[in-house]
């Protein structure tokens, strides 16, 4: 069989499949942290998975949106047939409804033409499929080896003329076959991959936009049911070759991260206003890209965890962590939250770059009703480094006058013309280690110059953008402007004295030891987290409370993390990790010759109560 290549769209390199320099961090920020299981755990390459479907009978090979089945067989089909196997592929995708069915099935949840927005989808993966075709697939018993493969394999009912024990073994096991989201958007860009159940399209946008809220909805939910069902994962974000492991033994290794400390593997994009700081700082980053705008610390949505054994490398979405041991990980929020991981890290550099749109976020009602989400998407920008002179913009000038901006932007939008933002807004200095405070429906726009740390609740893409500055992107496009849905979440009383009173953090000594203290960065009541610095020369101590922590390091060079149960793990400036609820203490050792300054993130006390 003649395998199509799988391409993606990115100049940044894909993660090693196994342990080699680009792996090690040494004193530098690490792209591809790495847990390890012990040995003889992972095994890599499709020849080691083929010598172990060749004892079975049947199989089930189940996975995510965006896996390339086709290429999966064809590299599974020579090795099987090698070992002198007759095998029979049975593929799932031809019990779908047709694409035509398909489309009309997730309309209701697009949105808009042109929006980047849709709804929440409440579809299952079965809703997918034919429902008589899953409850009637035969196998050929004059084969050796018959394969159900593709998503919703799980979902396939074998016919009863195949239910008898020669025919078919009592249980038969289940393959889930993964992919990493930064792999998954790099190959739609590049055309190698569709929605579920459809072509690829050329609109990234609108496939997108597809994938975050049908198909990645749809996938996870399937995903979750499977969970003590599953016999082997395996990671197939290779072109070459495909990592796998035995679920128990994964799920060894998630126990453990659930009670010390990890730190998920971050991926990067670049953007229109992106800028130069962690291209400079982060020397394992392709210097081929023109600027990276983002970066994925833990949006838990889109991250991975890397487990090692042997020098070979798996990744798993995040979200199976989440599944398995919500309740270890979240400790007395898991009841609020579920499976849900209510906090995000991650950057905007805008060092030599451009401005972010002037922005808002909507409201908790806005948000549940036009989107279909939980929980809305409250922010605060925690200045990580910036050049003299660069600016936040954070709420309106007391003069605002709510009808003139309007017109102002949309006459811009009209006839591209420039907005003199400082008429209408308020900006203030954007030092080292200042904190800004963004509730829903507040404007706001980091200006340039600027590496925030923007620490947030977890809802990552509702952002309403008024103006972008005339900015265009590579093709000379501009980027939606969304006025309508802004000024729907303008909170027009932020303006004036009230803005540097309740937005600008006002940090506080709560605690003070030898060479230590705990500042508390207050944040604002909308906000379901609060924040902490920990600063020390040493070390410090703290406590979980039955309550996950997420931190990084914002000053100093390197630390260790010692947890209660005596996993050591070292990290490096601007480093993401997150200690569990369920280590219940862990030590932050300082590994440099300056002092360090630690932020942690945690979800406040009475949270469950207010949301």
């Amino acid at each position: 069989m003649e395998i199509k290549e799988i391409t993606r769209k990115t100049t940044q390199e894909i993660m090693p499949p196994h342990v080699c320099e680009r792996t090690q961090s040494g004193k530098d920020y690490n792209l591809y942290p790495f847990h390890s299981l012990g040995g003889g755990k992972i095994s890599n390459g499709y020849p080691s998975l083929a010598d172990w479907m060749a004892s079975q009978k049947v199989i089930k090979i189940d996975g995510y949106v965006g896996v390339d089945w086709h290429y999966i067989i064809g590299r599974l089909g020579p090795l099987l047939e090698g070992k002198g196997l007759r095998v029979n592929w049975v593929m799932m995708e031809n019990f779908m409804h047709s694409q035509e069915e398909i489309e009309q099935l997730v309309q209701p949840y697009m949105g808009e033409e042109g929006s980047v927005w849709g709804y929440n989808a409440d579809l299952s993966l079965r809703d997918f499929f034919r429902p008589e075709a899953l409850t009637a697939i035969q196998l050929d018993q004059d084969t050796d080896l018959n394969i159900i493969i593709g998503t919703g394999a799980a979902l396939a009912a074998i016919s009863e003329v195949d239910q008898s024990p020669k025919n078919r073994p009592t249980e038969i096991p289940l393959v889930y076959i993964d992919l990493p989201k930064n792999e998954l958007l790099y190959r739609m860009r590049a055309g190698s991959i569709g929605n579920f159940g459809g072509e690829p399209t050329g609109d990234d946008q609108t496939m997108y936009k597809r994938f975050y809220f049908v198909d990645w909805r749809v996938c996870n939910q399937h995903k979750e049911s499977l969970l003590k069902e599953i016999t082997i994962f395996a990671d197939s974000q290779w072109t070459d070759t495909i990592s796998w492991l035995f679920a128990e033994d994964l799920f060894a290794g998630i126990k453990k991260l659930s009670t010390s400390v990890f730190r998920p593997r971050p991926w990067f994009d670049p953007g229109v206003w992106g800028g130069q700081w962690m291209k400079k700082h982060f020397p394992q980053l392709s210097r081929d890209e023109p600027n990276y705008a983002w970066s994925f610390e833990i949006i838990a949505p889109e991250n991975g965890l890397v487990f090692e054994s042997d020098g070979n490398l798996l990744e798993v979405s995040f979200d199976t962590l989440m599944f398995q041991e919500s309740k270890a990980i979240l400790g007395r929020h898991e009841a609020t939250f579920g499976t849900y991981f209510p906090i995000r890290f991650n950057f905007l550099d805008t060092f030599s770059g451009g401005n972010l749109s002037i922005q808002s976020h909507p409201s908790l009602s806005y948000v549940q009703k036009e989107f279909g989400e939980t929980f809305t998407q409250d922010e605060t920008y925690y200045i990580l480094d910036s050049k003299a002179d660069s600016i936040v913009y954070l709420g309106f000038k007391d003069n605002i006058n709510p009808e003139e901006f309007r017109q102002t932007l949309e006459d811009s939008h009209e006839h591209d013309q420039e907005v003199d933002v400082n008429r209408f807004l308020q900006s203030f200095n954007a030092n080292k280690h200042d904190f800004f405070l963004i509730p829903n429906q507040t404007i706001h726009s980091s200006g340039s110059d600027n590496l925030v740390l923007e620490i947030s609740a977890t809802p990552y893409i509702y952002t309403f953008k008024m103006y972008d500055w005339l900015q265009k992107d590579s093709q000379g496009k501009s980027r939606p402007i969304n006025i309508e849905h802004g000024f729907n979440n303008l909170n027009f009383e932020r303006k004036g004295e009230r803005v540097s009173q309740e937005l600008v953090s006002k940090p506080e000594v709560i605690e003070v030891g030898g060479d230590w203290q705990v500042v508390h960065l207050p944040t604002h009541t909308e906000h379901y987290y609060d924040v902490h610095r920990l600063e020390f020369n040493t070390e410090i101590e703290q406590q979980t409370e039955d309550g996950v922590h997420i931190l990084m390091l914002v000053d100093g060079t390197r630390i260790e993390v010692e947890t209660q149960d005596g996993t050591k793990t070292q990290f490096n400036y601007a480093e993401t990790f997150i200690v569990p609820a369920s280590a219940k203490s862990y030590r932050l050792i300082n590994k440099g010759s300056v002092s360090a300054k630690v932020i942690k993130a945690f979800v406040k006390n009475k949270a469950d109560e207010t949301i």
